[in-house]
């Protein structure tokens, strides 16, 4: 019994930091909402480091809290441990992407400190679940009898491939990829999509190839997940791109906020307000946001991106610290430049 009394309020402290967790970051974002638009003029330094002082609280708050409950998990009865890493894993995933949706403001070095936390944080928690929950230690047993398999209907099949190859290479992903709306799993297509309305507000492209994307309106954010010989032309986004594994793609995206992870000899045409973060990137090009639909001029002012601020050959390369040029990335020379992109009318 007095194990199951220290299991029950184990888990009521990892619910009450769970919850206190989630209501900072839901101040920070309501915060965040409720500032004016001031696209048009450059807000005063005070209200920028009062926006700077007001996140690292509530982030040194949070990575607090989630480093005590990591803690507390070697207290915490055998029977929650899993639980308890799940929930503290969705939290440090809440907690990177409210940094990817705020360090269109932040100095990049606070969003490079972020950043590196959050991977600690990540690294503990491996560290943790492989100290506490063991893997199983191999033992023989007696094979049940072999039954002779069963023709599976076609549809059934292919759902079963797509899931393995889904899960075989999702292992190398350091975050997982989104339930939102979005493409998946597509080969040799042109696919077009007009994006307002949707009541998410976010889309996925994920697992791509030799296909053509063709994103109408604007998006709260977008998340591109392992694309190959791909080009993707998008409508403003109001918060954050986030690009996991891209090779040989070509990209024109517009704003607040882009992350680019492990992507190799592709091109992006820019437009975005803070400067550009790449990491574990090579042969990586940048030029300025080429791309044209009817309507476009005002989703940018829309998402305050009506003004070109030049931030798209202001790279920072998260993994070349040295005060020279990294080698990763270049300026796409001129010569070598797509013209500007026309979507028709998906109507059309």
């Amino acid at each position: 019994m007095e194990g199951e009394a220290d299991g029950s309020h184990s888990a009521a402290d990892v619910s009450a930091l769970r919850k206190k967790h989630l209501a900072m970051l839901e101040r920070l974002s309501n915060r965040h909402q409720s500032r004016p638009d001031k696209s048009d003029s450059s807000p005063p330094p005070a209200a920028s480091f009062e926006s700077t002082s007001s996140f690292l609280s509530l982030f040194n708050e949070s990575r607090r809290s989630i480093e005590s409950r990591l803690a507390q998990c070697r207290l915490a009865d055998q029977s929650l441990l899993k639980l308890n890493f799940d929930e503290i894993s969705a939290s440090i995933a809440d907690l990177e992407k409210l940094v990817a949706e705020s360090s269109y403001f932040l100095p990049s070095y606070e969003v490079r400190s972020s950043l590196t936390t959050i991977s600690d944080l990540k690294q503990a928690l491996d560290n943790l679940s492989s100290e506490l929950i063991p893997k199983k230690k191999f033992s023989f047993k007696n094979k049940p009898p072999r039954k002779e398999p069963t023709a599976p209907s076609s549809k059934g099949a292919d759902a079963e491939n797509c899931d393995s190859r889904s899960a075989a290479k999702a292992g190398s992903l350091a975050v997982a990829v989104p339930d939102s709306p979005g493409f998946r799993n597509r080969a040799n297509e042109v696919l077009a999509k007009d994006v307002r309305g949707l009541e998410v507000g976010e889309f996925t492209l994920s697992d791509l190839e030799s296909c053509e994307v063709r994103l109408i309106g604007c998006t709260r954010a977008l998340f591109v997940h392992r694309l190959r010989n791909c080009r993707v032309y998008a409508g403003p986004v109001t918060g954050s791109v986030l690009i996991e594994e891209a090779e040989d793609c070509v990209f024109l995206l517009a704003s607040h906020q882009i992350r680019i992870h492990n992507a190799k000899a592709s091109d992006f045409y820019l437009r975005v307000r803070s400067r550009p973060i790449i990491e574990d990137c090579s042969g990586v090009r940048f030029a300025p946001f080429r791309l044209n639909y009817r309507g476009i001029e005002q989703d940018l002012a829309d998402a305050a991106l009506g003004e070109e601020t030049g931030n798209w050959s202001k790279v920072d390369d998260f993994k070349w610290l040295r005060a020279t040029q990294s080698p990763n990335w270049s300026v796409l020379p001129e010569n070598e430049r797509i013209g500007t992109v026309d979507i028709p009318d998906l109507s059309a």
